[in-house]
């Protein structure tokens, strides 16, 4: 009975206010009426039940009264599990244009720090002032942070060569584990009735560094549709300029060029430099990756881009032939998040190729392996 009780009060919250003279809250329905209350004020504007009207009429909607975006926000975060209010905040955001959420900075305060967040921050960032724009700064550091965090380690020791196995290395890595060290060291702790060893320090082979260095330009194209890949690219790159091995560029383009080399090892500088939006100019943007190369035999330029130009294909096409005729090599990425989504020009990415760029759609790490495979 209580179990079809819990069903019904569920019902009742996926159907909203509509359902109220077939399906009323139970008596013991706990906190489902307050839940409600939050998934209508978000909801409504879907539809106004009373005048059967769309939320964006002028004549409004019907919201519960005593809530306010900042009241909601807090109550969404206490009421439900940290997975729904993820969803419900980027409804808000990308569905209903709550730009309260992020121009409030109580409320920006109490969403949660991932990277729908900062990809909503970036497209934003220009109604923000003030303590609000501090606070978005902190906010942006922190998932920028926890990127690289995810990141840098595996990126580091792909790039860095080769196990030196005469070195050691506090680099905690599995494919690192110097196995006979850490067992000869171990054999002291070996436990007779349980007949195995108890491992309480475990020894990792170093890596070799290397010194030859290599130039990298990062080209980044900000267009919007291309806002998880600049997220990426630009933390990207700052992990490479920590590299001994790597020279690092780092710029954004549309119709004009923004270099950040000068901070590239400042994650939330870069992405708040973004603009988003705009025109592209790949031809452009190619010219001035080509005024960077200094040592074009160990030269990477790294162009994150959709492909799709607004100006000259053949303009992009014939500079693209130039990079690659100095004797650098050209990577085109036609994404680089976690999962590797894209939508670009395919006619495009495939002359490309045949001009002798590498073209493909990867992941950081893929790009890490790749960059490990050329320098090696």
């Amino acid at each position: 009975m209580k179990e079809d009780l819990i069903g019904l009060n569920r019902w009742r919250l996926v159907l909203g206010k509509f359902a109220d003279d077939s399906i009323g809250f139970s008596q013991d329905s706990g906190n489902y009426s307050e839940l409600s209350d939050l998934l209508e004020f978000l909801y409504h504007r879907d539809y106004d039940e009373e005048r059967g009207i769309r939320a964006e009429d002028p004549r409004g909607g019907r919201g519960s009264s005593n809530l306010t975006v900042p009241s909601w926000i807090t109550k969404v975060r206490t009421l439900f599990p940290k997975e729904t209010v993820e969803i419900l905040e980027k409804h808000a955001l990308e569905k209903y244009n709550m730009k309260e959420l992020l121009t409030d900075k109580k409320v920006l305060e109490a969403m949660e720090p991932n990277t729908e967040l900062l990809k909503n921050i970036l497209q934003m960032k220009h109604l923000m002032k003030g303590d609000v724009l501090d606070t978005a700064r902190k906010i942006v550091k922190k998932v920028a942070d926890e990127i690289t965090k995810s990141l840098e380690n595996e990126v580091k020791l792909t790039i860095m060569g080769k196990v030196d196995r005469n070195k050691r290395s506090a680099v905690k890595s599995a494919r690192n584990i110097d196995f006979k060290r850490t067992i000869r060291a171990n054999l002291k702790n070996y436990d007779r009735e349980e007949e195995r060893i108890i491992v309480d320090k475990v020894y990792f082979y170093g890596r070799v560094r290397k010194y030859n260095t290599w130039n990298i330009i990062v080209a980044v194209d900000e267009s919007g549709s291309m806002l998880s890949s600049v997220i990426h690219s630009a933390i990207m790159a700052g992990i490479f300029s920590k590299l001994p091995m790597l020279k690092t560029s780092l710029f954004i383009f549309d119709t004009e060029i923004v270099d950040l080399t000068s901070y590239v090892d400042d994650a939330v500088q870069t992405l708040m430099s973004v603009q988003l939006g705009g025109g592209t100019n790949i031809g452009k943007a190619l010219v001035f990756a080509e005024k960077l190369i200094e040592s074009p035999l160990r030269t990477m330029v790294v162009m994150v881009t959709d492909l799709y130009d607004g100006y000259n294909y053949n303009v992009m096409y014939a500079r693209a032939k130039a990079i690659i005729e100095t004797g650098a090599k050209l990577i085109i990425l036609t994404a680089l998040d976690d999962k590797s989504n894209s939508f670009y020009d395919k006619k495009a990415a495939a002359k490309m190729a045949a001009l002798g760029a590498e073209v493909a759609a990867m992941t950081p790490g893929g790009l890490a392996k790749w960059i490990a495979k050329i320098i090696s």
